[in-house]
């Protein structure tokens, strides 16, 4: 192997684990992060076997995050005439990955508390109508209920900015900035 060769592969590697730290900053495991890498910097899709020897990884571990990746929108299967194995791709670019990963990180959040909130306030609700109630067990009541109501608000606002990123509306005000046109599908690699 020559040392250019050599020096593009290291460079790879460390492509591939700073996208792997990012990914992990959405809450996304690390091996997931460098699956995703990997997968992109092939340029086109790739079968559990070739994931399993990039990584070093078993089959049955590597199907296991691959099926994670599909749940997540991350990854689609695909097709190739004379090819018998299935096949996996990115989804999305950049943004929209960034976008998939927000959303689905603010929806789990969404939804743990859509059923949290009116439980806890009509608990709340059902103590203070109780006639026992002393002044400063109401007045406790009402700070929860004062803290829950900002709480729904908080979560409703989560609502909307999930929303404003998944309808792309996002772009509208945060316009991408694209220095290089040329797709990363065009550019060639060298190979090992």
């Amino acid at each position: 192997m020559t040392i250019h060769r050599e020096n593009i592969n290291e460079i790879r590697t460390q492509f591939i684990d700073r996208i792997s730290d990012i990914m992990s900053t959405f809450g996304v495991s690390t091996t997931v992060g460098r699956i995703l890498g990997i997968i992109y910097l092939n340029r086109e899709p790739m079968t559990l076997d070739e994931l399993s020897a990039e990584t070093g990884m078993s089959k049955t571990r590597m199907s296991q995050v691959v099926r994670e990746m599909l749940d997540m929108d991350m990854l689609v299967r695909v097709f190739k005439k004379g090819v018998r194995k299935d096949l996996y791709q990115l989804e999305k670019d950049h943004y929209e990955t960034f976008i998939t990963l927000f959303n689905s990180s603010w929806q789990k959040a969404i939804m743990r508390n859509r059923s949290f909130e009116p439980r806890l306030k009509n608990r709340l609700k059902q103590i203070k109508e109780s006639p026992e109630l002393s002044i400063e067990e109401e007045k406790q009541v009402d700070d929860l209920l004062e803290e829950l109501q900002e709480w729904m608000d908080y979560h409703d606002w989560i609502r909307r900015v999930a929303e404003f990123f998944e309808s792309g509306e996002i772009f509208n005000h945060v316009p991408i900035n694209r220095t290089n046109e040329t797709k990363h599908q065009d550019i060639p690699l060298l190979d090992d």
